[in-house]
């Protein structure tokens, strides 16, 4: 295409775009939905003809005019934010909407969680020698947690909480990686992380440990298991971007659910801080097991009250 043909072509939208920045006047919202949509669809093909005319056309000066309406057009979509307000938004919001926007992967990931623990739990009741097998070594403590449950000093409870900490994130965080592999590793990590559970209980239930087992997970588990579902439900949104991208092309949906994905896990983390803090310092026996189970069920549901009171648009859109 030659010059005088792109810019006969072209150049209508690009007033229109012009005409669009002038009535929103830094504040898109004057433009009303359609308006803003609009606003949307021009300003993104307004970045492709720079682009195009960038290649075919170097030097001229078409591209410097591109260059200032696609800054504009930018700046007016995406907005200046301060990135305080932004992350206030996120968190008291836009997490929780995020999460609630997929109601079918919050069941599909505590399905991959729960159905493998109920099958481990008995499987170690029916056979639990072989069942232990398949616990990890740095595991296999808590098949078999003293009566008493464990009780640390300040010092030693900071450090085993940080531990705790860095080991939720890395299960959190390796459901969510999984979805880069078609979702297969996401799967795998629940199923796996679900078993192991299923199982530990199921043998600390066998031998006559069943209080102690629960003050060892009652606090934080809940809560826990939240999070590494959250994760899960990350990842399998990028499984299912590239398994099923919709109408559009393979790469846009897949870089755009994997930015919805790393918000849902960044997301995560403070709540991943407050597990290990449960585990650090509320799983011995100065608190009555009643009053750990309180607490953790207490914080399972303000986590899930939250998806459903500050997701709410989400869940009435999906």
């Amino acid at each position: 295409m030659r010059l005088a043909e792109f810019e006969s072509e072209r150049a209508p939208d690009w007033v229109r775009l012009q005409e669009a920045l002038a009535r929103a006047g830094g504040r898109p919202e004057r433009l009303g939905p359609d308006g803003v949509r609009e606003l949307g669809a021009l300003y993104r093909r307004a970045a492709a003809d720079l682009a195009y005319a960038r290649r075919r056309f170097p030097g001229d000066p078409v591209v410097a005019r591109l260059e200032a309406l696609a800054m504009a057009g930018r700046g007016a979509v995406y907005g200046q934010a301060t990135r305080s307000g932004s992350l206030w938004a996120f968190l008291s919001r836009g997490y929780w909407r995020r999460l609630a926007e997929r109601p079918v992967l919050i069941l599909v990931a505590w399905l991959l969680l729960l159905a493998p623990a109920a099958g481990g739990a008995a499987w170690a009741a029916a056979d639990p020698g072989a069942a232990l097998g398949l616990v990890p070594g740095r595991l296999q403590a808590a098949a078999d947690p003293p009566p008493e449950g464990r009780d640390y000093d300040a010092a030693t409870g900071a450090a085993f909480s940080a531990q705790v900490m860095v080991n939720n994130i890395q299960v959190t965080l390796t459901a969510f990686a999984g979805g880069i592999l078609a979702g297969a590793g996401t799967v795998l990590a629940l199923v796996f992380n679900g078993l192991i559970l299923g199982v530990v209980g199921g043998l600390a239930f066998g031998a006559g440990n069943g209080t102690a087992f629960l003050r060892l997970l009652s606090s934080h588990g809940p809560l826990e298991l939240s999070c590494i579902a959250v994760g899960g439900i990350a990842g399998l949104r990028v499984g299912w971007a590239i398994i099923a991208p919709g109408p559009g092309p393979r790469g846009p949906a897949v870089v755009s659910e994997a930015r919805n994905a790393v918000e849902l896990a960044l997301g995560t983390v403070p709540w991943l801080v407050v597990c290990g803090l449960l585990e650090g310092f509320a799983t011995g026996p100065d608190l009555p097991v009643e009053v750990q189970l309180a607490i953790g069920w207490a914080l399972f549901a303000l986590f899930w009250g939250l998806v459903l009171w500050r997701g709410r648009t989400a869940t009435a859109a999906g």
